[in-house]
């Protein structure tokens, strides 16, 4: 029986205050009401409140089957000299914050077998010689963290014959009990079913889930967006809008005295679908890809210029461009435009002297969507969208992209995007009509992994925020839903939807750390850029 150890130490403690083989004598001095006192003992049964007319020195006191409904703060005061406390069969049922202040020289707590569904977390505070505590056979569902915090003195700890539920906020328990220089009874747990009369002591904090993030609206930017793109330059982190309403790729910077983001420069580029930036040194330079007028490529040769048009990029070549992306090929940067008319072609730019210039036409005819570079067994890649087939998986080899493979299983694909988990690449599908998919690569093509529900999606985007592996879904039609890579599965897993306010028709997703804080822009087609944050958020707290 968990109470009987401690009742038999009470008994010890009575008859060494009365002196052992020596008759109980009435004390001389205050005793209350329903209490039975000796020298320096108490034992109160069925008290109404708790008794504080004790006649000095009380070193033991037993309260019995009382009336008292909870411990407030500073409930014994008045006893500064008690080195053991005992509780049993009350009806109290919370223990509040500094509930045994005073009570310095206290060694022996017992509250044991009574209705405790609640301790504070400072509930304990100030026992600094406490080095037996029982709680045993109360109505706790868990403890409070740092309930234990200050107590260095403790050698034995009885949790034992509480209905404790073992989910995330037990989990600084598991973690505590093996830090500490003291005996831990634990009992086992009452939920959830799937962890019922386990031990305590048997469960591996490793196993439990306690993290979990949250994006919540931030800050809008009024105008809508087809792409947003990060970048870093003169060491501050930069986000550029590619806002073909407005006629401009726009440059927001933060802003560190109103703590939010602020346009810092434009370009002019009307009807533009892609701003791409690239930044060489103190050099920056943008690609704006543009249905109507041509594309055309800025730039500026240091922090204290303005962006300049520097040159018309592949007039002939590039006639309804879609996306842009950059690429490094054998130590130089390059641009890749996919585009998707039937008489242009998905052209490779590469620099060369002050500017860039086309160095290789792909996929003609095949009216392209979107490009995505990558890296694939240690060596370039370019994977391309079309309308017209699969995508196809192109790698560098001699100076120059060749077809590799195509990918299977995956007609009516949009737009494609990448990433990396671990030593594994996946690919992120999107697809208007039908599922959208996400693929592994095996070593020498793509296979299906999942399916995801994507009726309207135009995106499709992973990012790995902090230490976390999202990807977005956007839809034109729904709520955009963001997933979470589960490491143990290998498979992306809800997580919230995005809103409010609502995403309309979203088209590109990026985000950007600064200021100790991370950020997650969305760019849409229909409706103002909305800007999230990222929290992490500690479930055992």
């Amino acid at each position: 029986m968990a109470g009987a150890g401690p009742l038999l130490l009470l008994l010890l403690l009575l008859l060494t205050g009365a002196g052992v083989g020596v008759a109980w004598r009435p004390p001389k001095g205050k005793c209350p009401p329903r209490c039975s006192c000796s020298k320096e003992s108490a034992l109160c049964e069925g008290s109404l409140n708790l008794p504080e007319s004790f006649s000095p020195p009380l070193l033991s006191l037993s309260l019995v089957k009382t009336a008292v409904t909870q411990l407030k703060a500073g409930s014994f005061l008045k006893m500064p000299s008690l080195h053991l406390l005992l509780f049993t069969s009350n009806s109290f049922s919370v223990i509040e914050d500094d509930a045994f202040a005073g009570l310095s020289h206290l060694q022996y707590l017992f509250i044991e077998d009574n209705h405790i569904g609640s301790i504070s977390k400072n509930a304990l505070r100030g026992l600094r010689s406490l080095t037996h505590l029982s709680l045993a056979n109360n109505h706790l569902e868990t403890l409070p963290r740092f309930l234990f915090r200050g107590l260095e003195t403790l050698t034995h700890v009885d949790l034992r014959g509480n209905p404790f539920r073992c989910d995330c906020q037990i989990l600084w328990l598991l973690q505590w009990m093996p830090t500490v220089n003291a005996s831990v009874g634990t009992g086992a747990c009452a939920g959830p079913a799937a962890l019922a009369h386990m031990q305590l002591h048997h469960l591996d904090p490793k196993t439990f889930k306690c993290r979990s993030i949250e994006l919540t609206w931030f800050q809008t930017v009024g105008e809508s967006a087809l792409g947003v793109e990060i970048f870093s330059y003169q060491g501050e982190p930069h986000v550029m809008l590619a806002q073909p309403f407005a006629g401009r790729c726009l440059i927001l910077a933060w802003d560190y005295g109103l703590q939010r983001f602020r346009a810092e420069e434009e370009l002019s580029a009307p009807s533009v679908v892609s701003c791409k930036p690239l930044v060489l040194g103190p050099s920056l330079f943008v690609l704006a890809a543009r249905l109507w007028g041509g594309s055309q490529l800025w730039a500026r040769a240091s922090p204290d210029l303005r962006l300049a048009l520097l040159q018309a990029l592949a007039p002939r070549r590039l006639l309804r461009p879609n996306d842009a992306e950059i690429l490094w090929l054998d130590g130089q940067p390059c641009f890749v435009v996919a585009d998707a008319s039937k008489a242009g072609s998905t052209t490779l730019l590469c620099r060369d002297g002050p500017g860039f210039y086309p160095r290789q036409s792909l996929h003609a005819w095949h009216r392209d969507t979107d490009a995505e570079a990558l890296e694939l067994d240690g060596r370039p890649h370019l994977l391309l969208a079309s309308v017209s087939q699969r995508p196809v998986l192109y790698h560098w080899v001699a100076g120059r992209f060749e077809r590799r493979t195509d990918i299977p299983e995956a007609e009516d694909v949009y737009a494609t995007q990448h990433f990396q988990a671990g030593r594994d690449v996946f690919l992120c599908l999107t697809r208007y009509i039908g599922d959208s998919m996400v693929m592994r690569w095996d070593g020498s093509m793509f296979r299906l992994l999942q399916k995801l529900p994507s009726r309207g999606a135009h995106v499709f985007q992973p990012l790995l925020i902090a230490r976390d592996q999202l990807a977005i879904l956007g839809s034109d039609f729904a709520f955009s839903q963001v997933f979470h890579l589960e490491p143990d599965k290998g498979l992306l897993e809800p997580l919230q939807e995005l809103g409010p306010p609502a995403l309309v028709a979203p088209r590109a997703f990026a985000h950007v750390t600064l200021a100790n804080r991370r950020f997650l822009f969305a760019a849409c087609f229909k409706g103002p850029t909305q800007i999230y944050q990222h929290h992490e958020l500690d479930l055992s707290a």
